[in-house]
Order: structure tokens, then C-alpha cells, then sequence
């Protein structure tokens, strides 16, 4: 990055994003304020209150940079302005599995320098467990609370680092492969046709199904519904590219985050999205964009 992160900076937003988290999983004991944004995506008052948090916290520590909130639509306008960096915060990613008291939702940050994804936060509150890093900082991950106070001038932060298990290559047998519930009712048919060694699996949040592909647990996720943001993907392709992972498109084009490849008022991305191992993504995006050319 060509700003640096301080220790005292990733100390103070490790702190907000977990604090933000754990508040949400304490709030989803109680009812839920659920509102409709559009078709098939819903907001609750959580999501509403922790993205304020999440949004004056990042504005305090980093005054100069841009900062992004998917409940704050305002704020989207930035995104043409002349910023070097911007911040993405989506206060609940994976909001269904919430409303729904599953545990497969995260609270996210990441940071968007230059057009290029370069640092991100996945904090899961059920299981008190955070991911974080990117291509200067290195993978790490905390598990409860393991972040030690401040100390005078120099704050410290507990650096375990994330330990990359790459998975068995693809095969009759074993080929894991993570897809949006969406997306498997509009082309699971298809994909099973070509790949048919293909196992599919999902969860609730982008940024904890990309985690799942990062931790070896599946070698490639693919989101094809054209309806993820940048406030889902920055975070989450930069830990992925931390992790040597291979981003791109159906086509196999590279991931692009430049306001050209963007759609200017939702921030959705153009590009299809694949994220996995280089050896399946070699052995399926073909057949990938086979099917959806089928569908």
C-alpha cells in the first residue's frame, strides 16, 4: 500500500469491526427490524445502526480517504470523485442468514487503493472469529478476544498468521465448488451437466464463502447473479490475492475495480466473479462459462 497502516490504526479498526460485530450478534437475540430495499434484499435496523458506527469510526481514523457504506446511498456518489483510497464497509454481509438466526453473516471493511483491492477485514461474531490482511500486510486470523490494550505509543496486535491449506486438485471424486442459492437454481442444472464431478455447497456471506475457498475447505467459489457490490468484494479478492488465489471473470479476464467497469449508482460489479485455486480454476472456468452460455 502506498499509504501505510499503522499498528495503532489496525489495532483501533480491529477493535470497531469486532465491537460492531459482537453487538450484532447480542441484537439479534431480540426482534428484528426488517425492511425490503428492493426485491429479495432486505435491510434491519441493525444493519442500519452498525453501518453509522462502522462509517464515523473509519471517518476518525483515516479524514482524507473515501468511505462507502452500503446502507448509506449517498455516499456511493464518492466513488467518481478523485480519491486514492476508499474504504467499503458492509455492516452485515449475508443479512438472510441474520434475519434468519444462522451464523453464517460477517461484519467487513476493505480498502480500495488506486483502483486495486489491497486490504480487508471478515469478522464472523458466532464464532468471535476474525480474518484479516492483505498484499503488504501478510493473512492472520484472532479468535476471540486475543487484541491486548494500548500501550502508551505502541499498541500491539496479536499476529496469527493464516496458515494456507491448498486443496486436493479437482477430480472425479472431490471438486468442491461454493455457489449462491440463486445461482445454482439458475444454472446448477447447467454446471451439472459439464461438470458433474462438481460438489456444491454454500453459506450466507460472499466474504465468509471466499474464506471457505482461501482455508482450502473448497477450491473455487462463482457468483454469476450480477448483483454483488464493491462493499462485498473489496475486502474479501484482497485477501484472496494475498492468498496467491486466482480473481477473475467468466472469461477469464482479471477482477476490475476501476468506476468504468462499475455500475455508477449501485457500485455492482459488470464482470461475472471466480475466485479459487489456480488448478480449478484452470480445470472449470471454461465449462463454467460453458453453462452459463447453456442456460
Amino acid at each position: 500500500m502506498n499509504k501505510a497502516i499503522d499498528a495503532e490504526c489496525l489495532l483501533k479498526i480491529h477493535r470497531l469491526v469486532r465491537e460492531c460485530g459482537q453487538q450484532a450478534k447480542q441484537m439479534s437475540t431480540q426482534p428484528l427490524q426488517v425492511f425490503e430495499k428492493s426485491r429479495h434484499d432486505y435491510v434491519t435496523n441493525v444493519d442500519r445502526l452498525l453501518d453509522q458506527q462502522l462509517s464515523q469510526g473509519i471517518a476518525g481514523l483515516f479524514p482524507q480517504d473515501g468511505i462507502i457504506t452500503e446502507e448509506n446511498a449517498h455516499s456511493r456518489q464518492s466513488f467518481q470523485s478523485d480519491y486514492s483510497r476508499f474504504w467499503f464497509i458492509d455492516p452485515i454481509d449475508g443479512t438472510s442468514d441474520f434475519i434468519h438466526g444462522k451464523s453464517h453473516y460477517a461484519v467487513m471493511v476493505g480498502l480500495l487503493e488506486s483502483s486495486q483491492p489491497v486490504a480487508g477485514w471478515i469478522y464472523a461474531p458466532d464464532p468471535d472469529q476474525m480474518y484479516w490482511g492483505g498484499l503488504d500486510l501478510g493473512l492472520f486470523q484472532n479468535t476471540g478476544c486475543v487484541l491486548p490494550d494500548a500501550v502508551a505509543s505502541e499498541p500491539e496486535i496479536a499476529y496469527t498468521p493464516l496458515i494456507l491449506k491448498e486443496p486436493t486438485p479437482p477430480s472425479q471424486s472431490f471438486c468442491p465448488v461454493l455457489i449462491g442459492s440463486t445461482d445454482r437454481r439458475c444454472y446448477g442444472e447447467a454446471i451439472a451437466h459439464l461438470i458433474p464431478e462438481a460438489q456444491f455447497t454454500s453459506i450466507g456471506s460472499f466474504g465468509l464463502k471466499v474464506m471457505e475457498v482461501i482455508c482450502g475447505r473448497a477450491g473455487l467459489y462463482v457468483y454469476l447473479s450480477g448483483r454483488v457490490k464493491l462493499w462485498d468484494t473489496v475486502g474479501p479478492i484482497a485477501l484472496a490475492r494475498a492468498a496467491g488465489l486466482v480473481c477473475c471473470d467468466l472469461a477469464g479476464n482479471p477482477l476490475r475495480f476501476t468506476p468504468d467497469a462499475i455500475e455508477p449508482e449501485t457500485l455492482t460489479h459488470h464482470q461475472s466473479i471466480i475466485i479459487g485455486w489456480a488448478s480449478y480454476v484452470e480445470a472449470l472456468r471454461s465449462r463454467l462459462q460453458k453453462a452459463v452460455l447453456l442456460s
